[in-house]
Order: structure tokens, then C-alpha cells, then sequence
């Protein structure tokens, strides 16, 4: 009978030896026991011998006995187990089947001896559909994988193999029975959790008025652009896929599975499901369409973090560095007269220098005294000690804090964040610290370590945040005017700036 789920290749594998058998193979399942020997060494004839133990190894190898021909193995086991049995002719083999009962005889005791039971025994046929029915609502595995699993569990138990279909049956009835489990598990925890969250998931199927695309191919779709509008869609998203309920009771890798097919499967392929499989594909989705807008949203404001505040800040230090450069060259070039000046009268003849001799040269060489003076306070003033850079930068990041205050907040008040045990500090003040210090006018109460866990502020940071009056904007939700018109007061979600007043949105000014 075809198995559908399985090659031709598979099948013959396993009915009967295909192609021949490598070391490894023959030690594990051709080397000869005392539980062996002590049965072959009875037989009368190398014949025998060496025939009960080819069915022995067949029976190892195969999970079951070949009853049409038992010879019919890989000739380097017939050698292996001659070697084994000290017989110097392995042909001998030819004879076993002159007596067709002989073989039968042999496999009965081979049964006996090595406990070996029928798959038609009630008691193993119960074990294993409950192995399997585990196995398969557990790991959510292929038909073919559980199929091997179900072989290894009676080769395990010391249970010889039913015919292929028969098996492959029990496989397809087993995954089915599975699979009919968690659709209705899914389906009871969505009409657990919410009375019209069915409904809810059901509409995600369907194209809204004047739109191109169904709500689930909408929320499918990820971020295009790195802007302000792009992460405050982004953020809205992760809004509507965090209001579908969450599931529990149902494994991962089932969870997976079938949001694997309702993530690639578009929306009229979906609407023909029969439920209550429909319901629990879509609810699957939702819980990979939850990942999927959170990572979405993170990756998005990781990248404006680098466009909009790392990177410029890092140009506008650059830029000042460059800018100090043309008076560093000028002041740089008169101590370095100054310096070859002084060097020189040093190696002169020897004897006392005479200060004034000194001085002298030097404004021949440099200037006056005061060019001098000045030419030090310069290289004293623009000359960075080691850690200026950074500092500098951190100072340009702190003073475009107003930049991305709002996407600050919405993270820490959108985002189902979560965390390791090693950053569970670092989330306490996500959660619990960081609105309340977006709400604070710091240019009447600056920050001070007081305020922050200061193990979380590394050294170079501490400048640009304590006691800092420049990380000022309006309060987020206080009503602002906003500079398009005189009239308007509408309830700004947050000013990007204090002098503009602009109303904006989660990221960027723009008019009423």
C-alpha cells in the first residue's frame, strides 16, 4: 500500500536492507551477545548457526524478521557474523533455507529469548499512541519525524515492526487527532479570554472601505521607513496586535506551526478554513504578529536613535573640533618657535643662559611675551585630555534630548518589554522611573543621583545628565498653543520644542 508521506527510498528502508552496512551499523547491531550465542550454539550445522544469527541482526536492524527470504542481507554482515561464529566459509548460509520451517523455527526462539512481542498485542499498541499522541502535541513534528520516533519507541520497547502502512496510518491518525486538539484548545482560550475576540480576529480577514489590503495583511506589513511617522505607526501597531488576548496552555511549537501557515497564507486562502481551525490560525498570527510589531518597533527606534541623535551629535562634536582647529594650528605654531628657540640656546656652548638672552631670542623668533602668554591658554584651552571626545559627545546627545523624549515615552509605556535576569535593574527603571522623570521640569528640579540608580549610569554620562538644566520641554500631555495658528490649543502629545510650541506627534512638529 503508498504511503503518501513517505519516498519509495523510506519505504524499502524499512522492509528490507538497502545498500550495504558500514562498521558502525554492523557492531551495533550485528555483534553477537552471550543471550546470542547461548541460542546459536545448539543449532547443528554452521549452516544454522550462521543463519539464527543473520535473523538476529535483521531483527536488531530492521525491527522485524524477513519471513519471504532471510538471507536476504548485505553479504559483509553474513562475513561479519562467520568471523564471529569462527566459520571459514560464510557460503554455507545457501543451506539455511533447504528447510523452509527452519527459519520460522528459529525466529519463535529468537522471540523468546529476547523478549520480543507483536505489535498486535493490545497493551503495546495502547503505549504507544500514547507515546505518540505526546510526542506529536509537544514538538508539533512532521509526519516523517514522528514516524521515525514511533520505530525508535518499539525498536526501544523490543516490539517488531508492523508493515509500513499500518504504522504510517497510525501516524496520520494520531497527528490528526492532535492537530484537531489544539485548534480547539486555541479556539476555547480566544472565547475564554474575550466573548467577541473571535469576531475580532475574523475581521482581520476582511478589506475595510476604500482600502487595498485586509487588516492582517496591514498588520503583517512592517515599518518602510526610518521617521518619526513610521515609528509612531509602528508603535500603533504593536497598540492593536497587544489588545488580541494572549494564549495559554497550548505548546510553542504548536503555536508556531500554525502561525507559520497563517503568516504566509493570505487572507481568502484563510477564510476557507473550517473552524475551529480558522480561529485558532488567526490566533496563532496574533501571537507571531505581537512579536514581530515589538521587534519591529525596537529595531525602528534603534535606527533613529542612530539618525536622529547618535549620529548628528557625533557630527556636531566633530564639527566643533574642527572648528578650534584653525586657532589650535596658529597657537600650536608659536610654542613650537618658542620650543625650538629655547632647545637651541641649551645646546649651545656651555656656561650660564642668561634670562634676558632668553627672552630675547624668543621674541625674534615668536613674538612678544604676550602672543606668547596667549599662544599657552590657547593650547591650554583646546587641547582635549583624553576622555574629552566622549564627553563632548555625550554632551551634544544630552542637549537633542528633546528629539527623542516621545519615542522614550512610548516605548516605556507601549512596549510588553521584557528581559534577563541580568537587565531585570535596567527594566525596573523603564518602567517605574522613566515616565515620572518625562514629566519633570528639570530646569526647576534638575537630575541628581538621587533621582537615577547610578549603578546604570556609566561615569561619562554623569556629567552630561546631573545637575543638566538643558533637558528641558514641556511636560508631555500639558495644552500648549501651537505656533500654526493663534487659536489653537490643542493637547499636544509632545512638543517637540518649548520655543516653536509646535503640536507634533510622537516625533516631529507639524501643523494642525
Amino acid at each position: 500500500m503508498p504511503v503518501e508521506f513517505l519516498s519509495d527510498d523510506q519505504v524499502a528502508a524499512c522492509e528490507r536492507f538497502v545498500g550495504d552496512l558500514t562498521r558502525s551499523e554492523l557492531e551495533g547491531f550485528f555483534l553477537l551477545d552471550s543471550t546470542a550465542l547461548d541460542l546459536i550454539a545448539d543449532k547443528r550445522g554452521p549452516h544454522n548457526r550462521l543463519g539464527a544469527a543473520l535473523q538476529i541482526g535483521t531483527a536488531r536492524f530492521l525491527g522485524h524478521f524477513l519471513t519471504e527470504d532471510p538471507l536476504e542481507v548485505p553479504w559483509s554482515a553474513v562475513e561479519y557474523m562467520a568471523d564471529q561464529l569462527a566459520i571459514e566459509d560464510p557460503s554455507v548460509v545457501k543451506r539455511y533455507t533447504e528447510r523452509q520451517q527452519t527459519a520460522y523455527e528459529h525466529s519463535w526462539e529468537i522471540r523468546r529469548a529476547y523478549g520480543y512481542r507483536d505489535f498486535a498485542d493490545a497493551s503495546v499498541r495502547e503505549a504507544l499512541e500514547e507515546f505518540m499522541s505526546a510526542r506529536a502535541w509537544i514538538h508539533a513534528e512532521g509526519a516523517v519525524a514522528l514516524f521515525e520516533q514511533a520505530k525508535a519507541w518499539l525498536r526501544r520497547e523490543r516490539v517488531l515492526l508492523p508493515g509500513v502502512s499500518v504504522l504510517a496510518r497510525l501516524v496520520s491518525s494520531v497527528r490528526e487527532e492532535s492537530d484537531q486538539r489544539a485548534h480547539r484548545s486555541l479556539a476555547e482560550a480566544a472565547a475564554g479570554a474575550d466573548v467577541e475576540l473571535p469576531m475580532r480576529l475574523l475581521d482581520l480577514l476582511e478589506v475595510p472601505p476604500g482600502k487595498r489590503v485586509s487588516e492582517l495583511e496591514r498588520l503583517r506589513t512592517p515599518p518602510r521607513s526610518d521617521s518619526g511617522l513610521a515609528m509612531s505607526k509602528a508603535l500603533t501597531r504593536v497598540h492593536e496586535v497587544l489588545a488580541l488576548a494572549q494564549v495559554q496552555g497550548v505548546p510553542v511549537n504548536r503555536l508556531a506551526a500554525l502561525a507559520r501557515y497563517g503568516w504566509a497564507g493570505k487572507a481568502p486562502l484563510l477564510k476557507g478554513l473550517a473552524e475551529p481551525r480558522k480561529t485558532a490560525t488567526l490566533l496563532a498570527t496574533a501571537r507571531r504578529l505581537e512579536a514581530a510589531a515589538v521587534d519591529d518597533a525596537l529595531d525602528l527606534f534603534d535606527s533613529l536613535m542612530a539618525t536622529r541623535l547618535i549620529s548628528p551629535a557625533r557630527r556636531a562634536t566633530d564639527r566643533a573640533r574642527l572648528e578650534a582647529m584653525p586657532r589650535l594650528e596658529k597657537a600650536s605654531t608659536t610654542l613650537m618657535a618658542v620650543a625650538r628657540t629655547v632647545l637651541e640656546l641649551l645646546d649651545g656652548p656651555a656656561g650660564p643662559v642668561d634670562v634676558g638672552q632668553v627672552w630675547a631670542a624668543v621674541e625674534r623668533a615668536a613674538g612678544p611675551q604676550a602672543v606668547v602668554a596667549e599662544a599657552v591658554a590657547t593650547v591650554t584651552e583646546l587641547v582635549p585630555d583624553p576622555d574629552s571626545w566622549e564627553a563632548g559627545n555625550r554632551q551634544a546627545i544630552a542637549a537633542r534630548y528633546r528629539v527623542v523624549r516621545p519615542f522614550v515615552w512610548l516605548l516605556a509605556e507601549e512596549l510588553p518589554l521584557g528581559a534577563a535576569p541580568a537587565g531585570t535593574d535596567l527594566l525596573i527603571e523603564i518602567r517605574g522611573r522613566i515616565p515620572g522623570l518625562l514629566r519633570r521640569r528639570v530646569d526647576q528640579k534638575p537630575l541628581t543621583e538621587a533621582d537615577l540608580n547610578m549603578a546604570l549610569v556609566p561615569p561619562m554620562w554623569r556629567r552630561a545628565v546631573l545637575h543638566n538644566t538643558a533637558l528641558t520641554v514641556p511636560p508631555i500631555g500639558t495644552r500648549t498653543r501651537c505656533a500654526c495658528s493663534p487659536s489653537c490649543t490643542r493637547r499636544c502629545a509632545a512638543a517637540t520644542s518649548s520655543r516653536t510650541r509646535r503640536c507634533a506627534g510622537p516625533t516631529r512638529a507639524r501643523s494642525c
